[in-house]
């Protein structure tokens, strides 16, 4: 791998705190522009990456009224609707076990596409399931488009038909480097700075932990898009030593300038690094009031009146109901001596958290119609993935 210095990353995706802002205010502009233009805001996007603007939905009459115009959301709300999608991210990557390198990797792409677009144009839920597939890719742990969105009840040819506008907003710059391998480089650079006898061991493993949950923190700013990695990486570790008291923290960063023949003085890093602990400090997450409220304007602005809405519910609420119905009356039989097994010898093997095991298990032998197993299915779900199987608006 390339060295961050001559990095994309460090060349085109690390911004001033000023030109982020000119960034998302920008990108917030150009929908409401649309919005203004069309009357709605969400793309079409096809697989190929081509683009389709909303069929214009603004007559002259509405043109002359504008209370009759869907309300644009505005900068703090599109940063709650990315807060909250970025949650989603790690929630949906903690539930399939992938390792920190594909969270973060996908975090940073999720955040680097919403610089160019607004989630007024592009649903982030989908973004959100498209830079987890890529990034699956770039760090060679692949799964397909069809596992992940099976995992998390999604139809999975959305996830396909947003991969090339999201390497496209990504200027096809997909090698990122994220903070937890500066964490490890670090943490074995202090264990030679001061010999650590064996029975204190455990503290530097301490250390490194509690320094991995900060980083996931600060993962969630937008810390990311303003600081490098080492940097993100030093700013945790040194929360985790005020923690555990490993070393002087000061003087680590004394000896890292020093060996680096660094330009930068001890007194600028540290300022970069209380920048970093003043982002994770000022983080908020929104409240489900906020987030019902920024729901409802974004459902207009992509087109979906409350009528279409209701309409579509009753829609799949007919549709499953026949489902059930249908699959009530042709119930397998032997249905738990083949599940049962699938069940257990996927859970051994660690392939999939215990609810996909289940349902993999009960769809591979068709007995969505046993109902003690469904009943287990669900049961599962809700101390599980609800958070990501309700949580998509």
């Amino acid at each position: 791998m390339a060295d961050f210095q001559t990095s994309t990353h460090r060349a085109n995706w690390i911004f001033t705190p000023q030109g982020l802002i000119e960034k998302y205010k920008a990108a917030n502009q150009r929908a409401i522009q649309t919005l203004e233009k069309y009357g709605a805001t969400l793309m079409e996007v096809d697989v190929d990456g081509t683009l389709s603007y909303p069929e214009p939905q603004v007559t002259s009459k509405d043109n002359g009224d504008k209370h009759s115009r869907p309300k644009p959301i505005n900068i703090e709300e599109e940063q709650y609707m990315r807060v909250f999608y970025e949650n989603k991210l790690q929630e949906v990557c903690n539930n399939f076990h992938f390792p920190h390198k594909i969270q973060a990797t996908a975090l940073i792409y999720f955040k680097r596409f919403y610089l160019q677009w607004s989630v007024m144009q592009h649903h982030p839920k989908n973004i959100m399931l498209t830079c987890i597939y890529a990034a699956c890719k770039i760090e060679e742990n692949h799964v397909s488009a069809e596992e992940l969105g099976k995992g998390i009840s999604q139809d999975h040819q959305l996830i396909l038909n947003n991969e090339m506008i999201v390497y496209q907003s990504l200027e096809f710059d997909l090698i990122v480097y994220a903070p937890y391998r500066c964490i490890d480089g670090f943490v074995d650079d202090m264990e030679e700075f001061c010999p650590v006898k064996d029975d204190q061991i455990h503290m530097l493993k301490a250390l490194h932990e509690t320094a991995r949950l900060e980083v996931d923190k600060s993962m969630l700013t937008d810390a990311p898009l303003l600081f490098p990695p080492g940097q993100l990486a030093l700013a945790a570790l040194r929360i985790s030593n005020e923690v555990h008291r490993v070393l002087d923290f000061e003087r680590y960063l004394r000896s890292i300038l020093s060996r680096q023949s660094s330009v930068h003085s001890v007194s600028e890093l540290i300022e970069s690094l209380n920048a970093i602990d003043s982002w994770v400090k000022k983080y908020k997450f929104p409240s489900e009031k906020d987030l019902k409220h920024i729901n409802r304007k974004l459902k207009y602005c992509w087109g979906l009146s409350s009528h279409d809405e209701s309409k579509k519910r009753e829609k799949k609420s007919k549709h499953k109901s026949k489902k059930s119905s249908i699959e009530t009356q042709n119930v397998p039989s032997h249905t738990e001596s083949y599940v049962l097994p699938c069940l257990i010898e996927l859970f051994n093997l660690s392939l999939a958290p215990l609810w996909f095991c289940l349902e993999s298990a009960i769809v591979s032998n068709g007995s969505w119609g046993n109902v003690s197993l469904y009943l287990a299915w669900t049961s599962l779900c809700s101390q599980s993935p609800p958070a990501i199987l309700n949580a998509f608006y």
